[in-house]
C-alpha cells in the first residue's frame, strides 16, 4: 500500500479476497489513529517499513508516457 498499490492490486499479490484488504487496511488504520491510507504509508516510510521498489523504480512503467517493460518482450 505505502507503494501505491490499490486495494485490488494488493488483494491479486497477496491472494486474498477484497474484503479481507479493507478488513486490514481498517484494522491498521485504527491502531494507529491514522485518518487515512496517506498517513498509514507515511508511517510506514517514516518507521522504516517499506524501501522504494527497485524492479518499479528502475523500470521504464514508472515513467510518465512509458510503454512498458522491455524486459517483458
Amino acid at each position: 500500500m505505502a507503494r501505491g498499490r490499490t486495494n485490488e492490486e494488493l488483494a491479486a499479490e497477496l491472494y486474498v479476497s477484497l474484503s479481507t484488504v479493507k478488513t486490514h487496511l481498517g484494522n491498521v488504520q485504527r491502531k494507529l489513529a491514522a485518518r487515512n491510507r496517506v498517513e498509514i504509508a507515511a508511517w510506514a516510510w517514516e518507521h522504516g517499513l517499506c524501501a522504494p521498489d527497485r524492479d518499479e523504480a528502475a523500470s521504464p512503467r514508472s515513467a510518465p508516457g512509458a510503454g512498458g517493460d522491455p524486459r517483458d518482450g
